[in-house]
């Protein structure tokens, strides 16, 4: 299985390192290989918000084909308006089984096209500019995550972990979710 996390100067850390951390654990208990690989606009070091340095696997220039898809959220408005960034994520998507937003990260796919009439989800402070912004989103409020069909989003920043576990239960079960979730000392469920 092949995870591709998107991150960004300005990406909130826990956004996509507790996606990291959720899908590297599930990895220690499953057959086959589980690939996590951080992908950014190049291959510079990321500037993550609070000042954490994160140097990407690779960027969108060149990375192996994913089965997941993640974007992760933070300042992301300079992002947004990055074209080749929005191009890249159009044609990805279009190859990935399945793509996930954390937080804010639900911008970048609702302003690339690809969730038109989806629910959706993301951090409580941003749920009203979402709505405005994209009225052709279904928004939902007090949801930890939404899953429609192959499309994931999750509230802000410690949501992307429920979601992780909960995209871990429908690739590899509920067992492995479970044990994941135990082996992290996180109390899920």
């Amino acid at each position: 299985m092949e995870i591709g996390i998107f991150i960004y100067d300005g990406v909130e850390v826990l956004d996509f390192s507790g996606p990291f951390e959720v899908f590297s654990t599930a990895a220690r208990f499953v057959d086959e290989p589980v690939h996590i690989s951080l992908i950014a606009p190049s291959h510079a070091p990321v500037s993550c918000r609070g000042g954490l340095s994160v140097n990407p696997h690779y960027s969108i220039h060149g990375h192996p084909r994913f089965d997941l898809l993640i974007v992760a959220g933070g300042q992301h408005q300079h992002v947004l308006n990055n074209t080749s960034v929005l191009a890249w994520l159009a044609e990805t998507a279009t190859h990935t089984r399945r793509c996930a937003s954390i937080c804010t990260g639900v911008f970048l796919f609702a302003e690339a096209g690809l969730i038109d009439g989806k629910s959706v989800t993301t951090h409580w402070d941003d749920l009203a500019q979402l709505q405005t912004s994209y009225p052709h989103l279904k928004v939902c409020q007090d949801k930890r995550f939404v899953m429609d069909q192959n499309f994931t989003s999750s509230a802000g920043i410690s949501a992307g972990i429920d979601m992780s576990l909960e995209l871990v239960k429908v690739h590899f079960g509920k067992t492995l979710a479970v044990k994941t979730a135990r082996q992290m000392d996180y109390n899920w469920l």
